[in-house]
Order: structure tokens, then C-alpha cells, then sequence
């Protein structure tokens, strides 16, 4: 064989590798059911706060923030959060949860929040009304 040939051969296998490493670490977005059948793979949940529920936060206990979150198929679980609640987190719209669900309960790793816009159609600058985007 040519060392080309070799050196070919070797890239590949890399590109390979670091294609498969890529795809296997991935978190998939899924709901609470699917997260409850698979215990061991951590997941993306995302979902509404409901705030029918109690939410637990000490802030002298800053490691544990318990809320509950409705998901897309309207499942409702408690999430426990062990660091401190974010800032702003009654205000989210939405709330993507990466953790793996333990119990009945889902233990968040971390927490994303997509907070409400501050610019609303109707308080577009009248330039600006009729334009798309």
C-alpha cells in the first residue's frame, strides 16, 4: 500500500470516530413518560411551570429547589434542582429540564429558561408595522 493510501485510511476511521462520539453523546428532547421508561439516559424535557404546585427554595439551603413542570403531552412531575433557583424563574415561558428521571421524581442537572420577549407586535415602532420578519 501507498502512504496515501494509509494516511487515507487513517483519516477516515477519525472522521468515523468522531462521528459516532458525536451522535452517542447527543441528549435527546423527549417528555416525561419516555424519560420514566429509560431512567438510565439523560434527557431534554421541555415544559410549562405549573404554578397550581408548590415550588421549595431556601435560600439558606441554596443546593435544593423543588417545582413541578407540565410538558408537552400535559404530564405533570416534580423536579428537583440541586443548586440555586434562577433568576427570573416564575417569568419563563418555557423551561427545558437536561436530567434523567429517579423515582417518580425528574433530578434536573441543569435548567434553560426562555423568558417572555419585552417587544410585543404592538409595541412596534410604527416604521416598522408593516414589515415582516
Amino acid at each position: 500500500m501507498k502512504t496515501k493510501h494509509i494516511f487515507i485510511i487513517i483519516f477516515l476511521a477519525i472522521a468515523l470516530g468522531v462521528v459516532i462520539s458525536t451522535f452517542s453523546d447527543t441528549n435527546p428532547y423527549a417528555d416525561f413518560a419516555i424519560a420514566s421508561k429509560n431512567p438510565d439516559r439523560e434527557f431534554h424535557v421541555i415544559g410549562t411551570l405549573d404554578t397550581t404546585r408548590p415550588m421549595q427554595y431556601d435560600p439558606l439551603k441554596p443546593n435544593y429547589f423543588s417545582f413541578y413542570v407540565k410538558d408537552d403531552k400535559g404530564i405533570v412531575t416534580q423536579v428537583e434542582y440541586h443548586n440555586a433557583k434562577p433568576q427570573d424563574f416564575e417569568k419563563s415561558e418555557k423551561i427545558v429540564l437536561i436530567g434523567r428521571m429517579q423515582g417518580k421524581n425528574f433530578q434536573a442537572n441543569s435548567i434553560l429558561l426562555k423568558c417572555p420577549s419585552k417587544y410585543n407586535e404592538d409595541d412596534k415602532p410604527q416604521a416598522f408595522a408593516d414589515r415582516k420578519f
